[in-house]
Protein backbone atom coordinates (compact mmCIF):
# COMPACT_ATOMS: atom_id res chain seq x y z
CA UNK A 1 0.00 0.00 0.00
CA UNK A 2 2.78 2.41 0.94
CA UNK A 3 4.71 1.49 -2.18
CA UNK A 4 1.66 2.11 -4.41
CA UNK A 5 1.01 5.45 -2.69
CA UNK A 6 4.60 6.56 -3.21
CA UNK A 7 4.48 5.49 -6.86
CA UNK A 8 1.27 7.50 -7.43
CA UNK A 9 2.77 10.48 -5.58
CA UNK A 10 5.92 10.20 -7.72
CA UNK A 11 3.95 10.29 -10.98
CA UNK A 12 1.77 13.22 -9.88
CA UNK A 13 4.82 15.09 -8.59
CA UNK A 14 6.69 14.57 -11.85
CA UNK A 15 4.03 15.44 -14.41
CA UNK A 16 2.38 18.26 -12.48
CA UNK A 17 5.84 19.66 -11.86
CA UNK A 18 6.72 19.57 -15.55
CA UNK A 19 3.35 21.13 -16.47
CA UNK A 20 3.52 24.02 -14.01
CA UNK A 21 7.29 24.43 -13.56
CA UNK A 22 7.78 27.52 -15.71
CA UNK A 23 4.78 29.32 -14.20
CA UNK A 24 5.90 28.46 -10.65
CA UNK A 25 9.39 29.73 -11.45
CA UNK A 26 8.07 33.09 -12.75
CA UNK A 27 5.54 33.56 -9.93
CA UNK A 28 8.07 32.67 -7.21
CA UNK A 29 10.85 34.84 -8.65
CA UNK A 30 8.57 37.87 -9.02
CA UNK A 31 7.29 37.14 -5.51
CA UNK A 32 10.84 37.58 -4.20
CA UNK A 33 10.90 41.12 -5.58
CA UNK A 34 7.40 41.99 -4.40
CA UNK A 35 8.24 41.09 -0.80
CA UNK A 36 10.44 44.19 -0.60
CA UNK A 37 8.47 46.40 -2.98
CA UNK A 38 7.96 49.18 -0.41
CA UNK A 39 11.68 49.30 0.35
CA UNK A 40 12.93 48.95 -3.24
CA UNK A 41 10.48 51.24 -5.06
CA UNK A 42 11.98 54.53 -3.75
CA UNK A 43 15.48 53.21 -4.54
CA UNK A 44 14.70 52.08 -8.10
CA UNK A 45 12.83 55.28 -9.02
CA UNK A 46 14.36 57.77 -6.60
CA UNK A 47 13.58 60.89 -8.64
CA UNK A 48 9.90 59.98 -8.66
CA UNK A 49 9.65 59.39 -4.90
CA UNK A 50 12.30 61.37 -3.02
CA UNK A 51 12.75 65.12 -2.56
CA UNK A 52 15.02 67.18 -0.31
CA UNK A 53 13.18 68.10 2.86
CA UNK A 54 14.59 70.78 5.17
CA UNK A 55 13.79 70.72 8.86
CA UNK A 56 10.85 72.96 9.73
CA UNK A 57 9.93 73.56 6.08
CA UNK A 58 6.17 73.59 5.56
CA UNK A 59 4.37 71.72 2.82
CA UNK A 60 2.23 73.63 0.38
CA UNK A 61 -1.56 73.06 0.58
CA UNK A 62 -2.78 70.01 -1.37
CA UNK A 63 -5.16 72.10 -3.45
CA UNK A 64 -2.31 74.32 -4.63
CA UNK A 65 -0.35 71.24 -5.69
CA UNK A 66 -3.43 69.83 -7.41
CA UNK A 67 -3.88 73.11 -9.34
CA UNK A 68 -0.29 72.86 -10.58
CA UNK A 69 -0.92 69.31 -11.81
CA UNK A 70 -4.19 70.32 -13.53
CA UNK A 71 -2.46 73.20 -15.32
CA UNK A 72 0.34 70.91 -16.50
CA UNK A 73 -2.01 68.12 -17.62
CA UNK A 74 -5.25 69.83 -18.68
CA UNK A 75 -8.22 67.63 -19.49
CA UNK A 76 -7.06 64.70 -17.36
CA UNK A 77 -9.38 63.83 -14.50
CA UNK A 78 -7.97 63.47 -10.99
CA UNK A 79 -8.56 59.96 -9.63
CA UNK A 80 -6.49 59.73 -6.45
CA UNK A 81 -3.83 61.37 -4.27
CA UNK A 82 -1.23 59.31 -2.40
CA UNK A 83 0.51 60.86 0.61
CA UNK A 84 3.31 58.90 2.30
CA UNK A 85 4.13 59.55 5.97
CA UNK A 86 7.83 60.29 5.40
CA UNK A 87 8.61 64.03 5.00
CA UNK A 88 11.04 63.44 2.11
CA UNK A 89 8.48 61.67 -0.08
CA UNK A 90 6.69 63.26 -3.03
CA UNK A 91 2.91 63.51 -3.16
CA UNK A 92 1.60 61.47 -6.08
CA UNK A 93 -1.46 62.54 -8.06
CA UNK A 94 -3.14 59.82 -10.13
CA UNK A 95 -4.82 61.05 -13.34
CA UNK A 96 -7.14 59.17 -15.66
CA UNK A 97 -5.06 58.27 -18.70
CA UNK A 98 -7.35 56.10 -20.81
CA UNK A 99 -10.66 54.28 -20.96
CA UNK A 100 -9.74 51.48 -18.55
CA UNK A 101 -9.81 51.99 -14.80
CA UNK A 102 -6.17 50.91 -14.45
CA UNK A 103 -4.91 53.40 -17.07
CA UNK A 104 -3.35 55.90 -14.68
CA UNK A 105 -0.78 58.66 -15.21
CA UNK A 106 1.04 59.17 -11.90
CA UNK A 107 2.44 62.66 -11.33
CA UNK A 108 4.91 63.07 -8.45
CA UNK A 109 5.00 66.58 -6.98
CA UNK A 110 7.50 68.15 -4.62
CA UNK A 111 5.25 69.15 -1.68
CA UNK A 112 7.58 71.98 -0.61
CA UNK A 113 8.07 73.75 -3.95
CA UNK A 114 5.10 72.60 -6.02
CA UNK A 115 7.40 71.51 -8.83
CA UNK A 116 6.59 68.32 -10.69
CA UNK A 117 9.38 65.87 -9.95
CA UNK A 118 8.43 63.24 -12.53
CA UNK A 119 5.47 61.63 -14.27
CA UNK A 120 5.04 58.04 -15.39
CA UNK A 121 2.40 55.75 -16.85
CA UNK A 122 1.67 53.49 -13.91
CA UNK A 123 1.25 50.38 -16.06
CA UNK A 124 4.85 50.79 -17.29
CA UNK A 125 6.40 51.19 -13.84
CA UNK A 126 8.80 48.42 -12.83
CA UNK A 127 6.78 46.96 -9.95
CA UNK A 128 3.52 47.26 -11.88
CA UNK A 129 5.02 44.97 -14.54
CA UNK A 130 6.38 42.62 -11.85
CA UNK A 131 2.95 42.45 -10.19
CA UNK A 132 1.19 41.67 -13.48
CA UNK A 133 3.73 38.92 -14.16
CA UNK A 134 3.19 37.56 -10.68
CA UNK A 135 -0.60 37.54 -10.79
CA UNK A 136 -1.39 36.70 -14.39
CA UNK A 137 1.82 36.58 -16.46
CA UNK A 138 0.81 39.87 -18.17
CA UNK A 139 -1.87 37.88 -20.04
CA UNK A 140 -4.98 39.36 -18.39
CA UNK A 141 -7.79 36.84 -17.75
CA UNK A 142 -6.04 34.01 -19.62
CA UNK A 143 -2.96 34.43 -17.46
CA UNK A 144 -5.11 34.55 -14.32
CA UNK A 145 -6.55 31.13 -15.21
CA UNK A 146 -3.06 29.73 -15.87
CA UNK A 147 -1.59 31.00 -12.59
CA UNK A 148 -4.65 29.83 -10.66
CA UNK A 149 -4.42 26.28 -12.05
CA UNK A 150 -0.64 26.25 -11.55
CA UNK A 151 -1.11 27.32 -7.93
CA UNK A 152 -3.48 24.39 -7.31
CA UNK A 153 -0.99 22.07 -9.03
CA UNK A 154 1.78 23.41 -6.80
CA UNK A 155 -0.23 22.59 -3.67
CA UNK A 156 -0.57 19.00 -4.93
CA UNK A 157 3.13 18.92 -5.86
CA UNK A 158 4.08 19.93 -2.32
CA UNK A 159 1.81 17.28 -0.81
CA UNK A 160 3.19 14.53 -3.06
CA UNK A 161 6.71 15.78 -2.45
CA UNK A 162 6.23 15.35 1.30
CA UNK A 163 5.00 11.78 0.74
CA UNK A 164 8.09 11.00 -1.37
CA UNK A 165 10.43 12.69 1.11
CA UNK A 166 9.02 10.92 4.19
CA UNK A 167 11.96 9.09 5.80
CA UNK A 168 12.34 5.54 7.03
CA UNK A 169 14.77 4.17 9.63
CA UNK A 170 17.63 3.84 7.16
CA UNK A 171 17.58 7.27 5.51
CA UNK A 172 16.29 9.48 8.33
CA UNK A 173 19.54 11.41 8.72
CA UNK A 174 19.87 11.86 4.96
CA UNK A 175 16.42 13.44 4.75
CA UNK A 176 17.29 16.35 7.05
CA UNK A 177 20.86 17.24 6.11
CA UNK A 178 22.35 18.57 2.89
CA UNK A 179 25.58 16.80 1.96
CA UNK A 180 27.48 19.80 0.62
CA UNK A 181 30.59 17.83 -0.39
CA UNK A 182 28.61 15.27 -2.42
CA UNK A 183 28.70 14.92 -6.19
CA UNK A 184 26.45 17.21 -8.22
CA UNK A 185 23.65 14.65 -8.64
CA UNK A 186 23.33 14.02 -4.90
CA UNK A 187 23.75 17.69 -4.02
CA UNK A 188 21.04 18.71 -6.49
CA UNK A 189 18.68 16.12 -4.98
CA UNK A 190 19.38 17.43 -1.48
CA UNK A 191 18.77 21.03 -2.53
CA UNK A 192 15.44 20.01 -4.07
CA UNK A 193 14.13 17.63 -1.43
CA UNK A 194 15.60 18.92 1.82
CA UNK A 195 15.31 22.64 1.17
CA UNK A 196 11.81 21.96 -0.17
CA UNK A 197 10.91 20.20 3.10
CA UNK A 198 12.17 23.01 5.33
CA UNK A 199 10.23 25.75 3.52
CA UNK A 200 7.16 23.61 2.80
CA UNK A 201 4.90 25.08 5.57
CA UNK A 202 5.68 28.62 4.42
CA UNK A 203 5.30 27.84 0.70
CA UNK A 204 2.01 26.08 1.39
CA UNK A 205 0.70 29.12 3.31
CA UNK A 206 1.80 31.56 0.59
CA UNK A 207 0.33 29.41 -2.19
CA UNK A 208 -3.02 28.78 -0.51
CA UNK A 209 -3.49 32.47 0.32
CA UNK A 210 -2.65 33.28 -3.31
CA UNK A 211 -5.81 31.43 -4.38
CA UNK A 212 -7.86 34.33 -2.98
CA UNK A 213 -6.84 36.46 -5.99
CA UNK A 214 -7.30 33.63 -8.49
CA UNK A 215 -10.74 32.37 -7.46
CA UNK A 216 -13.64 34.45 -6.20
CA UNK A 217 -15.17 31.42 -4.48
CA UNK A 218 -12.08 31.10 -2.25
CA UNK A 219 -12.55 34.71 -1.19
CA UNK A 220 -16.24 34.01 -0.50
CA UNK A 221 -15.37 31.02 1.70
CA UNK A 222 -13.66 33.41 4.13
CA UNK A 223 -16.75 35.57 4.50
CA UNK A 224 -19.18 32.64 4.58
CA UNK A 225 -17.10 31.01 7.31
CA UNK A 226 -16.74 34.05 9.57
CA UNK A 227 -19.76 36.21 8.65
CA UNK A 228 -22.24 33.64 7.39
CA UNK A 229 -22.74 35.55 4.12
CA UNK A 230 -20.72 36.57 1.03
CA UNK A 231 -18.60 39.70 1.01
CA UNK A 232 -20.72 42.82 0.87
CA UNK A 233 -19.90 45.39 -1.77
CA UNK A 234 -18.60 48.63 -0.24
CA UNK A 235 -19.39 51.90 -1.99
CA UNK A 236 -18.77 55.49 -1.08
CA UNK A 237 -21.95 57.18 0.16
CA UNK A 238 -23.54 60.01 -1.81
CA UNK A 239 -22.64 63.63 -1.08
CA UNK A 240 -24.88 65.36 1.46
CA UNK A 241 -24.45 68.97 0.42
CA UNK A 242 -25.71 70.25 -2.94
CA UNK A 243 -23.18 71.26 -5.59
CA UNK A 244 -21.88 74.77 -4.95
CA UNK A 245 -18.92 76.87 -5.99
CA UNK A 246 -15.63 74.97 -6.13
CA UNK A 247 -13.93 74.89 -2.71
CA UNK A 248 -10.28 75.82 -3.23
CA UNK A 249 -9.28 74.24 0.11
CA UNK A 250 -11.21 70.96 -0.26
CA UNK A 251 -8.32 68.49 -0.26
CA UNK A 252 -6.40 70.32 2.46
CA UNK A 253 -9.52 70.23 4.66
CA UNK A 254 -9.92 66.51 4.05
CA UNK A 255 -6.23 65.87 4.76
CA UNK A 256 -6.28 67.86 8.02
CA UNK A 257 -9.49 66.22 9.23
CA UNK A 258 -8.15 62.77 8.40
CA UNK A 259 -5.05 63.34 10.56
CA UNK A 260 -7.24 64.68 13.36
CA UNK A 261 -9.59 61.69 13.26
CA UNK A 262 -6.73 59.19 12.73
CA UNK A 263 -3.60 60.63 14.42
CA UNK A 264 -1.56 57.45 13.94
CA UNK A 265 1.28 57.50 11.35
CA UNK A 266 0.54 55.84 8.02
CA UNK A 267 0.03 56.27 4.30
CA UNK A 268 -3.05 58.24 3.22
CA UNK A 269 -4.88 57.52 -0.02
CA UNK A 270 -7.54 59.97 -1.19
CA UNK A 271 -9.79 58.44 -3.86
CA UNK A 272 -12.41 60.33 -5.84
CA UNK A 273 -15.68 58.59 -6.71
CA UNK A 274 -16.45 57.47 -10.26
CA UNK A 275 -19.43 59.83 -10.19
CA UNK A 276 -19.48 63.45 -9.00
CA UNK A 277 -22.43 62.54 -6.79
CA UNK A 278 -20.29 60.18 -4.67
CA UNK A 279 -18.23 61.27 -1.69
CA UNK A 280 -14.45 61.20 -1.44
CA UNK A 281 -12.98 58.03 0.11
CA UNK A 282 -9.91 58.36 2.32
CA UNK A 283 -7.98 55.36 3.66
CA UNK A 284 -5.15 55.52 6.17
CA UNK A 285 -2.94 52.67 7.30
CA UNK A 286 -2.13 52.32 10.96
CA UNK A 287 1.63 51.86 11.26
CA UNK A 288 1.35 51.67 15.06
CA UNK A 289 -0.64 48.43 14.85
CA UNK A 290 1.03 45.16 15.85
CA UNK A 291 0.40 43.70 12.39
CA UNK A 292 0.36 45.30 8.94
CA UNK A 293 -2.54 46.10 6.63
CA UNK A 294 -4.69 47.65 9.36
CA UNK A 295 -6.62 50.35 7.49
CA UNK A 296 -9.35 52.80 8.48
CA UNK A 297 -11.70 54.54 6.04
CA UNK A 298 -13.32 57.98 6.14
CA UNK A 299 -15.82 59.46 3.67
CA UNK A 300 -15.99 63.18 2.95
CA UNK A 301 -18.52 65.30 1.06
CA UNK A 302 -16.95 66.27 -2.25
CA UNK A 303 -18.64 69.70 -2.23
CA UNK A 304 -17.48 71.06 1.13
CA UNK A 305 -15.12 68.50 2.69
CA UNK A 306 -17.51 67.59 5.52
CA UNK A 307 -16.97 64.20 7.17
CA UNK A 308 -19.97 62.01 6.28
CA UNK A 309 -19.11 58.52 7.50
CA UNK A 310 -16.42 56.45 9.23
CA UNK A 311 -15.52 52.81 8.54
CA UNK A 312 -12.94 51.95 11.16
CA UNK A 313 -11.01 48.69 11.30
CA UNK A 314 -12.22 48.08 14.86
CA UNK A 315 -15.83 47.99 13.60
CA UNK A 316 -15.21 45.63 10.67
CA UNK A 317 -16.75 42.15 10.56
CA UNK A 318 -14.69 39.08 11.46
CA UNK A 319 -14.70 38.08 7.80
CA UNK A 320 -13.21 41.41 6.73
CA UNK A 321 -10.58 41.29 9.47
CA UNK A 322 -9.52 37.80 8.37
CA UNK A 323 -9.51 38.95 4.74
CA UNK A 324 -7.25 41.83 5.73
CA UNK A 325 -4.74 39.29 7.05
CA UNK A 326 -4.49 37.45 3.72
CA UNK A 327 -2.34 40.06 1.97
CA UNK A 328 0.33 40.45 4.72
CA UNK A 329 0.49 36.66 5.16
CA UNK A 330 0.93 36.18 1.40
CA UNK A 331 3.59 38.87 1.07
CA UNK A 332 5.33 38.22 4.39
CA UNK A 333 4.69 41.74 5.68
CA UNK A 334 2.54 40.54 8.61
CA UNK A 335 5.11 41.24 11.35
CA UNK A 336 7.51 43.46 9.45
CA UNK A 337 11.10 42.67 8.50
CA UNK A 338 11.43 39.20 10.17
CA UNK A 339 8.46 37.74 8.28
CA UNK A 340 9.54 39.53 5.10
CA UNK A 341 12.91 37.80 5.23
CA UNK A 342 11.18 34.43 5.74
CA UNK A 343 8.86 35.11 2.77
CA UNK A 344 11.79 36.19 0.57
CA UNK A 345 13.85 33.07 1.32
CA UNK A 346 10.76 30.88 0.88
CA UNK A 347 9.98 32.38 -2.52
CA UNK A 348 13.63 32.08 -3.54
CA UNK A 349 13.71 28.37 -2.68
CA UNK A 350 10.36 27.90 -4.44
CA UNK A 351 11.88 29.41 -7.60
CA UNK A 352 14.74 26.87 -7.49
CA UNK A 353 12.48 23.82 -7.07
CA UNK A 354 11.36 23.60 -10.74
CA UNK A 355 15.00 23.96 -11.83
CA UNK A 356 16.43 21.30 -9.50
CA UNK A 357 13.41 19.10 -10.22
CA UNK A 358 14.01 19.21 -13.97
CA UNK A 359 17.68 18.35 -13.42
CA UNK A 360 16.64 15.29 -11.36
CA UNK A 361 14.19 14.20 -14.09
CA UNK A 362 16.76 14.62 -16.88
CA UNK A 363 19.28 12.64 -14.87
CA UNK A 364 16.86 9.73 -14.47
CA UNK A 365 15.91 9.93 -18.14
CA UNK A 366 19.54 9.74 -19.27
CA UNK A 367 20.19 6.88 -16.87
CA UNK A 368 17.32 4.89 -18.38
CA UNK A 369 18.74 5.40 -21.90
CA UNK A 370 22.15 4.13 -20.80
CA UNK A 371 20.65 1.02 -19.21
CA UNK A 372 18.83 -0.02 -22.42
CA UNK A 373 21.09 -0.05 -25.49
CA UNK A 374 20.79 -1.90 -28.85
CA UNK A 375 23.63 -4.40 -29.55
CA UNK A 376 25.28 -5.02 -32.90
CA UNK A 377 22.63 -7.52 -34.04
CA UNK A 378 19.88 -5.00 -33.35
CA UNK A 379 18.45 -6.77 -30.29
CA UNK A 380 17.96 -4.93 -26.99
CA UNK A 381 20.62 -5.40 -24.34
CA UNK A 382 19.59 -4.67 -20.79
CA UNK A 383 21.80 -4.15 -17.83
CA UNK A 384 21.95 -7.51 -15.97
CA UNK A 385 21.68 -7.72 -12.23
CA UNK A 386 24.52 -9.64 -10.55
CA UNK A 387 23.64 -13.14 -9.34
CA UNK A 388 24.14 -13.41 -5.61
CA UNK A 389 24.95 -16.86 -4.32
CA UNK A 390 22.66 -18.05 -1.61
Amino acid sequence: MKKALKKLASQLHLWLGISSGLVVFIVALTGCLLVFEDELEPVIDRQFHIVEAHQGEQRLPLDQLQTRVSETYPGKKLVRITIEKEPERTIVFGLKNGKKEKDILSVAVNPYTGNIAEARVEQDAFFSVVLRLHRYLCLEETGKIITGISCVMFLIIMTTGLIMWWPNRKNRKQRFTVKWNARFKRLNWDLHAIFGFYVLPFIFLIAITGLVWSYKWVNNIIFMTFDGKPQQKREAPANVQPVSNQDNTLFQKIYAETNQQLPNPGKILITLGESDSLSVTVSKTNDNAAISNIVDFLYFDKNNGQLIKKRLYADETKGMKVRRLIYPIHTGSLLGLPTKIIAFLTALVAATLPVTGIVIWLGKKNKSKKEIKPNVSGSIRTKRKPIIAG
